[in-house]
C-alpha cells in the first residue's frame, strides 16, 4: 500500500526572451508552445500550471516585458525531471539559446507546497529571490541540490 503524499513540488522559471513573442526569431517558440503545454498535461506527475485563457502564461509578465514565466505543480522531482529531461521537451530546451538570452542568476526553483495548493505569482517570485540570495535550502532548491518533501502533514492554513 502506498502512502498518501502530503505534498507536491511547485517549480518556477523565468526566461528572457531576445525579442518580442511577435517577431519571426520568435516563431518556432510560439509555434510548439501549446504542443510542449499539453505534452506536460498529458506527463505522468503533472498536477497544475498556471495557465490563461490562451492555455499557456506568455501574458504573465511580473518581471518585466521580456521575460517569461512558467509556474507548475508536479507530484514530485522525478516526475517533473522526466518530464523535461526524457521526454521531447528536451529538444525545446536544447533550442532555448535560440529564443532566450542566457541569464547570469538563478533562473528556476522549485519548492515543497501541500497537496492541493496552487502557488501565487508571488510565492513563486518570493521563492527565486530567495534561492538566489541564500542558494539551494530546504526552502528554495534545485535538481542539482534538491530537498526531500517534509515528513509530516502541514500546518492548516488560517
Amino acid at each position: 500500500m502506498t502512502p498518501e503524499r502530503l505534498y507536491d513540488l511547485a517549480q518556477f522559471n523565468v526566461a528572457r526572451m531576445q525579442a518580442p513573442l511577435t517577431d519571426p526569431l520568435m516563431s518556432d517558440f510560439v509555434a510548439g508552445l501549446q504542443r510542449i503545454n499539453a505534452l506536460a498535461d498529458a506527463a505522468p506527475g503533472f498536477v497544475w500550471r498556471l495557465r490563461e485563457e490562451s492555455g499557456d502564461a506568455t501574458a504573465q509578465r511580473p518581471l518585466g516585458e521580456h521575460m517569461l514565466v512558467n509556474l507548475s505543480v508536479w507530484t514530485d522531482a522525478l516526475a517533473l525531471k522526466e518530464y523535461v529531461y526524457r521526454s521531447d521537451h528536451i529538444d525545446f530546451l536544447r533550442a532555448r539559446r535560440e529564443w532566450f538570452e542566457p541569464m547570469r542568476e538563478a533562473s528556476a526553483v522549485m519548492w515543497w507546497v501541500p497537496c492541493g495548493h496552487r502557488p501565487s505569482m508571488e510565492e513563486a517570485l518570493a521563492r527565486l529571490e530567495h534561492l538566489r540570495a541564500h542558494g539551494a535550502t530546504p526552502h528554495a532548491f534545485t535538481f542539482s541540490k534538491d530537498f526531500a518533501a517534509p515528513a509530516s502533514a502541514p500546518e492548516p492554513r488560517a
